[in-house]
């Protein structure tokens, strides 16, 4: 595949053979998702090829989580819903890593407690990333949920490229709730970081020389609530710290040079005025 992409039409990824059961484990890290759990695990099991497990893994949860969860087990079945109760808040990072370890396919799929995925998002991102195991991640568009997750259809045919390393410096295009990667990666999320750990990962495999495609199709969507709200600007301020975290890690590593750097984090803390002015007065 050359960098500037193809399109790929949706009819030839063959969809017809529903509910298969296909080699990707999906992990879900969740922290007080009470209220959200169960329609991310039905987007899920709603899947037109549908994973060979399910990992939830609860990060000491003190709400109703715990109680719902062991609910779902019982509803889907334990063999299927594999469900895991660490005893301490570690953050994001350390509740995925469990989960990569606890996994037994060839695949991994990623999704927060608080997104859903579009029927078909497991069925046409493997299906590309086993077409092209010259990459070993891939990522794909992730929106509001009223233009993506709960669209009926997809377009006739969508474009695949390759991520590069500059192109994720200044748009971050792998959220992590669209990500599958193979399992025998051998990087991990930086537990020690609780923000923009996800964009560290991204940019250590890349700065390695590891490769990812990016699917131009919405086949997840986001239901986190806008920041703007009492308290959440220093929320909006750790997320970005925590990207300026990765980038200075990145750099330190000397995959980017000086200059590229300096651009990237300028770049970073433009956008965070941007988002805080525009939350500010919303």
């Amino acid at each position: 595949m050359k960098d500037e992409g193809c399109w790929v039409s949706c009819l030839e990824l063959e969809l017809a053979n529903k509910r298969e059961s296909v080699p990707v484990s999906v992990v879900i890290p969740c922290y007080r998702a009470a209220s959200t759990i169960v329609r991310a695990l039905n987007s899920v099991a709603a899947q037109s090829q549908i994973p060979y497990e399910v990992i939830v893994v609860d990060d000491a949860s003190d709400d109703d989580t715990c109680k719902i969860l062991r609910g779902l087990v019982k509803e889907y079945g334990e063999s299927w819903l594999k469900v895991f109760f660490l005893e301490k808040n570690r953050g994001p990072a350390a509740a995925r890593n469990y989960g990569w370890e606890q996994a037994s396919q060839s695949w991994i799929a990623f999704l927060d407690a608080d997104d859903t995925w579009h029927i078909d998002k497991l069925a046409l991102q493997l299906k590309i990333m086993e077409s092209h195991p010259e990459f070993a991640l891939s990522g794909h568009l992730c929106g509001d949920p009223r233009t993506s997750a709960s669209a009926s259809g997809l377009p006739p045919r969508f474009r695949v490229s390759e991520c590069s390393l500059s192109g994720l410096l200044y748009s971050n295009c792998l959220r992590t709730p669209t990500v599958m990667l193979r399992r025998d990666i051998t990087l991990r999320f930086p537990e020690e970081q609780r923000y923009g750990e996800d964009y560290h990962l991204w940019l250590s495999f890349l700065g390695a020389g590891g490769r990812a495609a990016f699917l131009d199709l919405p086949l997840a969507a986001t239901h986190k609530p806008a920041f703007g709200v009492s308290g959440q600007s220093a929320a909006l301020w750790s997320m970005e710290k925590g990207e300026l975290t990765a980038l200075f890690a990145i750099w330190r590593k000397g995959y980017i040079s000086l200059p590229k750097i300096a651009g990237a984090g300028g770049w970073s803390l433009l956008k965070f005025i941007r988002r805080l002015l525009i939350t500010r007065f919303r």
